[in-house]
């Protein structure tokens, strides 16, 4: 259940106008008036609590469950316990999504200040423009010709760079160091990235290397969302980009020159490296790697702990290292635990 210290409910609501948030139907039954007080689990909600089902796995507990409301597909209502009222759609985990964004509203300092509220801690250069309704945290530092859009929330000790460009209602987490980049609007940074440092880039000499300048930016769109720690290095001379509605988990690395499409996925601890060109809409395993120069196609699906050695078509979906296609992967580890099935009993 979430703990009130950090998380704020807002007022309760009616099933009628939950079922208008979320795009779904009352079932046959249900009293569009009754109170809605919460979200919660099905195995800890209650009688003014709405609960969802969105995998079959947990059909038992739904059986049982207290909840006042469920959320489930047309399939799942005929399982439902006496006095849970339901709401019905095809999607009942985005419809879940909405309803607790309902209650729970992404907490922005701005946005309850209302007002610009800068703290006597932070160190901004005089030409550094700043937007309306912003608040700057302690120890914040924002380099000469920055310029920060309207609403943002910079929390403390984030280190925003000479001429770093950042739109409008972004949130930019604790700890965060941020240069050579232009932002997009409605973005949000967690604690700890680093963006627009310099990427890998060197010539090879018995010598001694040689370090290639990295001339490039980091553009990154509209309703970018960057996890903790994740690291975006700018581009060699090309620029490194990251389309809108992109989302990035914690612990990513992304290489100079990468250009990554709109509405990808991207889960922890993957590394992209320089050059490499993502579509839109690629998804990407957790500790996936792809090697430096390639192409991911429209809607590839890269599965967790991936190596990629090679360019991998629109639409395809990959496994194992070096990845290949996930049949051929399948068929491959089935065939090994034969040979290893086959030895031991021999």
């Amino acid at each position: 259940m979430p703990d009130p210290r950090f998380h704020k409910c807002s007022a309760p609501l009616t099933l009628g106008a939950l079922a208008k948030i979320a795009g779904a139907a009352l079932f046959e039954g249900a009293d569009s008036d009754r109170i809605i007080k919460d979200v919660a689990p099905l195995d800890k909600a209650g009688s003014t609590d709405i609960s969802f089902l969105d995998n079959i796995r947990y059909k038992e507990q739904f059986i049982v469950t207290k909840a006042g409301a469920c959320i489930v597909t047309k399939e799942m209502a005929s399982f439902a316990p006496k006095g849970v009222s339901l709401l019905i759609t095809s999607y009942p985990y985005k419809a879940y999504a909405l309803i607790a964004q309902s209650f729970y509203p992404q907490y922005s300092f701005a946005g309850r200040a209302g007002a610009t509220q800068i703290s006597e801690k932070a160190v901004i250069h005089d030409t550094a423009k700043i937007g309306k309704g912003c608040v700057i945290g302690s120890g914040v530092v924002i380099g000469a010709n920055a310029e920060i859009g309207e609403g943002c929330c910079l929390d403390p000790n984030t280190v925003i760079g000479e001429g770093v460009l950042i739109g409008n209602h972004c949130t930019i987490g604790a700890n965060v160091t941020i240069s050579h980049s232009l932002i997009g609007h409605d973005v949000n940074i967690y604690p700890g990235c680093c963006i627009g440092q310099d990427g890998f880039g060197f010539a090879i000499d018995p010598a001694g290397h040689i370090k290639v300048p990295q001339l490039g930016r980091v553009i990154i769109g509209d309703h970018v969302e960057i996890g903790a720690n994740t690291t975006i290095d700018r581009g060699a001379g090309p620029d490194t980009e990251i389309g809108s509605g992109t989302w990035i988990d914690n612990l990513v690395q992304i290489g100079h020159n990468v250009r990554i499409g709109k509405g990808c996925v991207i889960v922890a601890q993957v590394g992209i490296s320089g050059s490499t060109v993502l579509e839109d809409y690629v998804v990407m395993g957790g500790q996936a790697g792809i090697a430096g120069h390639l192409h991911m196609g429209k809607g590839a699906r890269i599965g967790a702990q991936s190596g990629v050695m090679r360019n991998v078509p629109a639409g395809s979906e990959v496994l194992g290292s070096p990845a290949m296609p996930i049949r051929q992967t399948m068929r491959q580890i089935a065939a090994l635990n034969r040979l290893i099935k086959n030895r031991t009993n021999g």
